[in-house]
């Protein structure tokens, strides 16, 4: 039975498996996520806390690259899609984080939202082909390969991170605050 929180966030499993737990958390995060940017218009979406240029517009549109980019690329070497497949990386290496200001709320959030369906697919995928230890299709520079445990692990991070900001400039548009 999965408990949802006064946010609507699933909690982990309290006692499930490593596969189980592992899942539980990025959801929890990536739930707590969907929390930090709910009901907020376009004003919100593209405001900033000075010093930094970071929007939440700019972050949402950046964790949906993160997510189809770990799960659809390295995972499984496949593409990743519009609409990143035809964006010139090299002129611009953060080219979602400046973009994101062309898009409205609602297309960044269908963008974000269709990429963790996606996501969430690939690692059933995953698991159901070699579990945590599969290795990702492509290899780091140094030739290491990274496991899905591992890339389960760094998204749970990402999100982590990127929640601590979201918390900050959230808190900064209307007030609202929590974990």
């Amino acid at each position: 039975m999965t408990i949802i929180d006064d946010r609507g966030r699933p909690e982990p499993p309290a006692a499930g498996d490593e596969a189980a737990t592992l899942i539980g958390f990025l959801d929890f995060q990536r739930a707590t996520f969907e929390w930090k940017t709910r009901g907020l218009d376009a004003a919100g979406f593209y405001t900033s806390l000075p010093p930094s240029k970071m929007t939440l517009g700019g972050m949402m549109k950046h964790l949906a690259l993160v997510e189809v980019s770990w799960f659809s690329r390295s995972l499984f070497g496949r593409p990743m899609g519009e609409p990143w497949d035809d964006v010139d990386w090299k002129a611009d290496r953060d080219w979602e984080w400046h973009s994101a200001a062309q898009d409205t709320p609602d297309e960044l959030r269908a963008l974000w939202a269709a990429h963790v369906e996606r996501a969430r697919a690939l690692t059933a995928e995953a698991l159901a082909d070699g579990g945590l230890d599969r290795l990702a299709h492509g290899s780091w520079e140094d030739g290491r390969k990274p496991s899905l445990r591992w890339i389960l692990t760094h998204m749970i991070e990402e999100y982590a991170r990127h929640n601590g900001h979201a918390d900050l400039i959230r808190e900064s548009i209307d007030g609202e605050t929590g974990e």
